[in-house]
């Protein structure tokens, strides 16, 4: 039992007073932490959802271009001109949102025969249109990756505020009030013993000064 522990003086009672004022400061600073990480994480939720539905719709449109392309210019200038295309790469850094670091996402081409101004002026309508919808369609692949991690951090990181709140107003708060509640009646009895102790001795000293009168 944590009051068993304590020294029953004032200065004591004093810092387990501040004690339960900055733990209690502190819980509501985290459960306003956790009400944001929450507002936050479902707003990426309706992001992604949002972003799911018109994936499916892209795909469907962009395999229809590819068809489409194949038909109008050939199998061999879809794959010459798909040869042509530059290698990608995909770069993760860090960023914070709400105190927590999700990941960042961000995609690099080398370079490649086939630029914006060359497909313009050399690649078949049909083929270009395709390869647009199919750009779309990885960039769109890659932000829900980044979106759907950056969302696993932030239910990690909710658990984790709200395990912490419940620790600080389940156990800490209450044992501190324990204390404090410890404190204050061991005090009131060493006053009434100091009062009794006080009233007998001066009963004593009237009663000696009574004795040799």
């Amino acid at each position: 039992m944590q009051s068993l522990d304590v020294r029953p003086t004032r200065i004591e009672l004093i810092k387990t007073n501040r004690r339960i004022k900055l733990a209690a400061r502190g819980l509501d600073l985290l459960k306003m932490k956790r009400s944001a990480l929450v507002m936050e994480f479902f707003t990426i939720a309706r992001e992604i959802r949002g972003m799911r539905e018109n994936l499916r719709k892209d795909v469907e449109d962009a395999i229809d271009s590819f068809k489409i392309a194949e038909i109008l210019d050939g199998t061999m200038n879809v794959e010459r001109v798909a040869n042509m295309s530059a290698d990608s790469t995909v770069n993760i850094s860090t960023k914070n949102v709400m105190g927590v670091k999700v990941p960042e996402v961000g995609i690099n081409y080398s370079k490649s025969v086939l630029t914006d101004r060359y497909r313009a002026v050399a690649v078949p309508t049909a083929i270009n249109d395709s390869i647009t919808r199919f750009e779309k369609i990885f960039r769109l692949i890659i932000e829900i990756a980044e979106k759907e991690n950056s969302m696993r951090k932030l239910l990690y990181e909710i658990d984790k505020t709200k395990r912490r709140s419940n620790a600080i107003e389940n156990i800490l708060i209450p044992g501190l009030k324990e204390s404090a509640k410890y404190i204050k009646m061991r005090l009131s009895e060493i006053e009434r013993d100091t009062f009794t102790t006080l009233k007998i001795i001066k009963k004593k000293m009237e009663n000696s000064e009574g004795n040799t009168q």
